[in-house]
């Protein structure tokens, strides 16, 4: 099994510029209503805009925050790569940091919806 997450966004063509920059990943999809974001030709994360149907009703309702209660965490080669990336803009809620629970390094971020992203790793 390979969980293929997917979050409601306010804009996707900006969140998956956001995440392309953090993650090191790849538009698989491309659009503003629906992205697919790869690394190394693996699907790590679906964006989905938020207030469209598709064949399907919409996965978020406008008027109410994202991000509430999720953490999408991806464990990363090398955080310090992720740091080299961060923009004066984005949201640091923990800098890096050793977790002695979970034994690893940590950083914390919100992405621009809101969403806490984790990446974890050496």
């Amino acid at each position: 099994m390979k969980p293929q997450p997917m979050i409601a966004v306010t804009d996707v063509e900006r969140a998956s510029r956001w995440y392309q920059r953090i993650l090191g990943a790849t538009s698989g999809h491309g659009g503003s209503e629906y992205e697919q974001l790869l690394v190394e030709g693996e699907m790590v994360l679906q964006l989905h805009l938020l207030d469209e149907g598709h064949h399907h009703e919409a996965i978020g309702e406008v008027g109410v925050p994202l991000g509430n209660g999720v953490a999408l965490w991806f464990l990363v080669d090398e955080v310090d790569r992720a740091t080299h990336c961060l923009r004066d803009s984005d949201t640091i809620v923990t800098a890096v940091h050793f977790n002695p629970n979970a034994g690893h390094r940590e950083l914390w971020l919100r992405d621009p919806d809101g969403y806490l992203v984790v990446l974890a790793g050496e």
